[in-house]
């Protein structure tokens, strides 16, 4: 196995200790399928190109510059090196400003994950802050320059080594008051509160990422092996939009509730049809081929 290439390399300092770390991404889309853009006459890949937007000719590359739009057509131009100058200056340095709980940060802030792993040398100083952070179930939060930005990370024990998340900016993360607002006040309590419980508490289990397969990526790595191989897949019919249902028997049929009163449901309506049966027996006049033999009979 090849050994990861590490994105930053730096030092974590913590109070008057600092040591060398290199950070590595945790998550990555490379191996999804890519897909290139071609020209369907000719096969051959397409390239960008930029042009002017009123003229429509070619803009090369050193004539392309910054600009921001303060009004409808007008903007301010910045040059490649006062958008430099503005780069924050790094010493490669992330900073712990503080230890908080692990649950203090909102989900809603968390950006994306590195791993975190001793560079080199300081190796005892980084198992001394993983194992004093775990003990102490905290997380830190640190803030140094990254990818030409200066950002926040939240930093915390995972396995053998560290784990720091990137953090959204505050104004970055939307207000969930826009999408709640038209959320009504209702307060549910009764039997729909405890049948929501009984569900959830025989659906508990464990979190295991490979239990969850990506479908679509799975259906184009298909469709690319059928076309390779000269084969054609059928097209999938669109599963059936569910149906509205009533609350309140959704849940209690999700508990198991609803079956013996439908298996009740069922006799009920067997035995109603058969006295039905009975009764139209009952009461529906004889043939004439039976009165017609009971004279016979008779005589």
């Amino acid at each position: 196995m090849v050994a990861p290439r590490a994105n930053w390399k730096g030092f974590i300092k913590f109070g008057e200790v600092a040591f060398p770390v290199a950070l590595y991404t945790a998550a990555s889309t490379s191996e999804r399928i890519a897909f290139h853009t071609l020209n369907r006459k000719t096969g051959n890949r397409v390239r960008r190109e930029f042009v002017d937007g009123e003229t429509g000719d070619p803009v090369e590359r050193e004539d392309q510059v910054k600009g921001f739009e303060i009004e409808d057509g007008r903007y301010v131009v910045l040059e490649p090196e006062e958008v430099a100058a503005a780069i924050p200056e790094s010493d490669k340095t992330l900073k712990v400003e503080a230890f908080i709980p692990f649950e203090e940060v909102d989900d809603v802030y968390f950006d994306k994950p590195y791993y975190l792993a001793p560079d080199k040398m300081g190796s005892d100083a980084f198992k001394l802050l993983r194992d004093g952070m775990e003990k102490a179930k905290v997380a830190a939060i640190a803030r140094t320059v990254l990818f030409r930005r200066l950002r926040t990370l939240l930093i915390r024990p995972h396995g053998k080594g560290l784990v720091g998340s990137t953090l959204n900016f505050d104004y970055e993360v939307r207000s969930s008051e826009a999408a709640f607002e038209e959320m009504p006040d209702l307060k549910i309590e009764g039997e729909m509160l405890e049948l929501a419980k009984h569900i959830i508490n025989t659906k508990k289990g464990e979190f295991d990422p490979k239990q969850f397969d990506d479908r679509y990526e799975a259906a184009v790595a298909e469709l690319v092996k059928a076309k390779i191989e000269g084969r054609t897949l059928p097209k999938k019919k669109a599963p059936p939009p569910p149906k509205p249902s009533d609350l309140l028997q959704a849940l209690r049929e999700s508990a198991g509730m609803a079956a013996p009163a439908r298996a009740k449901r069922t006799a009920a309506n067997a035995n109603a049809g058969k006295n039905r049966q009975k009764a139209a027996r009952a009461s529906a006049p004889k043939s004439r081929s039976s009165g017609g033999a009971h004279q016979r009979r008779a005589g």
